[in-house]
């Protein structure tokens, strides 16, 4: 059996695992039998937090997809024992209604004109052949994976995804009930007042930490 450090043990049956006993594909935690966790004991996909069955939770012991919180068997939840879906609350089988910026609206999730979040990215996989020297230096396990997670502090990732996304979904932000600029500054460190400047190829590469001489 590997260590905890290594995936080179014989309980791996998947491949690019820094953990042990995966199954699955590229998971940086242990004992996932799906991909991509960077938690533990997860049999779904893209999971960071433990123990869940669904996909994409960040909380813990979900049934349910897209999870913040716990115990959850519904979908989007960020309260806990839920089984209606983007539930905030506790053991709520029903869905209210939204509060946004602060205040509360008339209106349920499924009634809001919701952007999209395509672009937002905290998690990338980085392959081996696209790390930077520095990311070698810093990631020296890569060669075992044939690369690593790169994870983004949640301001920059807004940030990127500011400027990736089009105007339409931007716009879509802009008209969302009781829009506040102010709290949306305060919660993603984006001004929507300031425009959005076109960079160049070495600023570009600079933010995503390539090495402009090869893209070139």
């Amino acid at each position: 059996m590997a260590d905890k450090k290594g995936n080179t043990g014989t309980d791996n049956t998947g491949e690019d695992n820094s953990g042990y006993m995966n199954s699955g594909d590229r998971n940086s935690g242990y004992r996932n039998s799906g991909d991509w966790n960077s938690g533990d004991w997860n049999s779904g996909y893209m999971n960071s937090g433990d123990r869940n069955s669904g996909d994409r939770n960040s909380g813990d012991s979900n049934s349910g997809d897209r999870n913040s919180g716990y115990r959850n068997s519904g979908d989007w939840n960020s309260g806990y024992g839920n089984s209606a879906n983007r539930e905030s609350g506790i053991f709520c089988s029903t869905q209210g209604k939204v509060r946004m910026f602060n205040k509360p609206t008339d209106l349920t999730w499924e009634e809001i004109n919701h952007p999209h979040f395509n672009e937002f990215i905290l998690n990338q996989w980085i392959n081996e052949d696209n790390m930077t020297d520095e990311e070698k230096k810093s990631e020296p396990k890569f060669h075992v994976r044939g690369g690593y997670l790169k994870t983004v502090e949640y301001e920059e990732a807004w940030s990127s995804f500011w400027k990736d996304t089009d105007e339409e979904n931007r716009q879509k932000f802009l008209d969302l009930p009781n829009f506040d600029q102010e709290i949306f500054k305060e919660i993603t460190g984006i001004d929507v007042e300031v425009k959005d400047e076109e960079l160049t190829l070495e600023q570009v590469c600079k933010e995503l930490g390539r090495d402009v001489k090869i893209i070139k």
